[in-house]
């Protein structure tokens, strides 16, 4: 597997972390609520997703949880000489051609990994009106992971987590579940009332699951 490799971290990736880390800190981001220490795989689901900085943010307070997030990407970034920098920042190489799609790739990833906390964007772009992909919850029920919940306060500069939550199966229920706990954050952001209206919907019957 790639992540067992034993190689040297590269000057490239050296330089972005320590970026990273700057703007983190002195834009002066603080993390309010904890990643739950005991939780060692997980998928990370984060929103909103407004800004390219969310990048920035989000990797700086995982760095201050003490967490090596991952996140997926096409396998041919991990070719080449972008190969090495891609594993160093918690790449992980998907062919979405393969038996199984990236459902079953992911799966075998958590089950080779003693860690693995894959950060997915659950709205897909940052034009979304609000309304979530459930990529997320099927990587996480099919590596029976739980899913941590993650959340940036722009207006605050803080970023919080969720204890951890176990997929039932009902994807429509788990989804309000997810919904209100975002909106019990910022209960007027428009994108997480979005949310919670395509849970109700699902629930209903009135919106297929995508």
């Amino acid at each position: 597997m790639q992540h067992n490799e034993t190689r040297n971290v590269t000057l490239l990736s050296r330089l972005v972390n320590r970026t990273i880390l700057f703007f983190y800190k002195w834009m002066r981001w603080r993390v309010v609520e904890h990643f739950p220490r005991d939780v060692k795989k997980c998928v990370i689901a984060g929103a909103p997703h407004t800004s390219n900085w969310d990048f920035v943010f989000f990797a700086g307070a995982t760095h201050e949880e003490k967490v090596q997030p991952n996140f997926m990407g096409k396998h041919t970034l991990f070719e080449g000489m972008m190969r090495n920098f891609m594993l160093d920042m918690g790449g992980i190489g998907v062919d979405r051609s393969q038996k199984g799609g990236t459902t079953q790739q992911l799966k075998n990833e958590y089950d080779s990994r003693e860690e693995l906390n894959l950060v997915i964007a659950c709205e897909g772009t940052r034009k979304s009106d609000g309304k979530w992909k459930s990529g997320f919850y099927n990587i996480a029920k099919a590596a029976g992971v739980p899913i941590v919940l993650a959340y940036a306060d722009n207006e605050k500069r803080t970023i919080g987590f969720s204890p951890p939550i176990m997929p039932s199966g009902n994807y429509g229920e788990d989804l309000l579940k997810i919904a209100e706990w975002f909106r019990s954050k910022i209960p007027d952001l428009e994108r997480y009332k979005v949310l919670e209206q395509q849970a109700r919907d699902i629930i209903s019957g009135k919106n297929d699951v995508r």
